[in-house]
């Protein structure tokens, strides 16, 4: 199925996706590393609001390359996302509501997802000049001291990812193998 969703996301926007849709995401996604994060957590701690609204927010696993002249942004393709794995449940469980990267997660975050309606949506690793033609615009809200790890409040446009992880517990790299392997009979 393919579905066309736009942030802030709601949990009964994400209640019908299935590991293996196709989403097109319009709307605002910020963009957070393993840098950026820990520093996230440390405001946390400290009793500190983050830098963004979390409550319905994605968050992309980026570091965006430079941007080249008259472009928004450089290649943006994804990070490994089980880098963010020991942030993530407790940012789910203050309200972000999709997570995009690329590979595997662990368990504590597949139990989070389910936990808080929540999705995992993967970018193609190596299409970054593709990513890059969703994003409208591009502003750094935090943290410019971190580089391409820098938080960046994007603007997308039918930014195109696939579910990895959905709200029932569906993993894609659980069921993907095994339609495969099912289909060759």
């Amino acid at each position: 199925m393919q579905y066309h969703l736009t942030t802030p996301a709601t949990r009964e926007a994400l209640a019908p996706l299935r590991a293996g849709d196709t989403v097109f995401l319009s709307g605002v996604v910020y963009t957070a590393r393993d840098a950026a994060h820990k520093r996230m957590m440390e405001l946390l701690d400290a009793g500190k609001p983050l830098p963004f609204p979390v409550e319905g927010c994605a968050i992309y696993y980026v570091g965006p390359t430079p941007e080249r002249p008259g472009a928004v942004i450089g290649s943006a393709g994804p990070t490994t996302s089980g880098r963010m794995d020991a942030y993530a449940p407790r940012l789910l469980d203050l309200g972000e509501a999709i997570m995009i990267g690329k590979g595997k997660r662990s368990q504590e975050v597949k139990e989070a997802v389910v936990r808080n309606g929540a999705v995992y949506l993967g970018a193609v690793g190596g299409a970054g000049a593709l990513m890059a033609k969703s994003v409208k615009s591009l502003e750094i809200i935090c943290w410019e001291d971190l580089g391409c790890e820098a938080v960046r409040r994007l603007v997308v446009e039918d930014f195109p990812l696939t579910v990895i992880l959905d709200s029932q517990g569906g993993d894609l790299y659980l069921s993907g193998p095994q339609a495969y392997l099912s289909s060759r009979g």
